[in-house]
């Protein structure tokens, strides 16, 4: 609106010079015709100097609106393009961070892995090395020489629940009461003995009853430090029972292991057993 309305005011005044010139002119004692003519001239000249004094002004009105108008949308454009990269930058970063965290928790869950391989791989090679040392045995007479010379000096019995090879804490309590007289005992020998009750196959409850008597004999040495050649294993499974299998409580106190303590009463036998006392912890 502002080119139309410098053109209105620059027409105007253009006029009113020309008027002015015509009054000079009427006093100047010219002829009407050659007046006249003088004044068009001059009129013409005035518009067209003023027409092109107007479009100088209306470009730069027009170059100075369409700027200001340009120029915030310009600016928006500019600090959206900025944000966009900043984005960008960040969502590479998180990618980064991502990446280095998954990989490093692999590398963790990797280590763990092996290192819980190798544990158990130790726990079985000391498993090994500890039932090689244990005498195993369908009786002891097939494996102790002069066992005559035995004499029992103390028993103890545990039981477990059905299809369990786990002891218990009472279980626990009664091996440790035991294993306080292994002090006194010269030359000793422990029989570990278990059995089950009359349910399942022949050959599954050998294998419990092996298991049952296993749990035994891994508490007592872990804690006592009781050698393990002085253990001799024995697994009856279900082939001798000391109640009937007919009664809950029958069946009850036939998942059992028996623990003897026998010592060697003849006097060449060796000396006398050390004194039986927890090993030390190792937490």
């Amino acid at each position: 609106m502002a080119p139309f309305g410098g053109w209105s005011a620059m027409y105007r005044a253009t006029r009113n010079v020309a008027a002015r010139l015509v009054v000079v002119e009427k006093g100047s004692g010219k002829t009407e015709a050659a007046k006249d003519g003088e004044t068009m001239k001059t009129s013409h000249g005035l518009l067209i100097a003023a027409a092109v004094a107007l479009v100088g002004v209306t470009g730069c009105a027009t170059k100075n609106y369409v700027k200001s108008q340009t120029a915030p949308i310009i600016d928006h454009t500019n600090t959206l393009d900025q944000k966009s990269a900043e984005n960008n930058r960040n969502l590479h970063d998180v990618d980064d961070r991502a990446t280095a965290g998954i990989k490093q928790a692999q590398s963790a869950a990797e280590t763990a892995a092996q290192n819980a391989q190798n544990a158990t791989k130790d726990a079985g090679t000391a498993d090994t090395a500890a039932n090689d040392a244990v005498h195993r045995a369908d009786s002891l007479d097939s494996v102790v020489k002069g066992l005559d010379n035995y004499k029992q000096m103390a028993d103890v019995t545990v039981t477990f629940g059905f299809d369990k090879a786990v002891l218990t804490k009472d279980d626990k309590d009664q091996l440790d009461s035991f294993a306080g007289q292994l002090g006194s005992a010269k030359s000793y020998i422990l029989e570990v003995t278990g059995g089950t009750d009359s349910t399942g196959s022949a050959a599954y409850n050998y294998d419990l009853s092996q298991r049952r008597a296993d749990s035994v004999v891994q508490y007592l040495a872990a804690k006592y430090g009781i050698a393990a050649h002085r253990f001799y294993l024995i697994g009856i499974g279900k082939d001798k029972e000391v109640a009937p299998n007919t009664t809950a409580e029958g069946r009850k106190q036939n998942r059992r292991v028996e623990i003897q303590l026998l010592s060697n009463m003849s006097t060449g036998e060796g000396a006398a057993a050390p004194q039986a006392t927890p090993a030390p912890s190792s937490n």
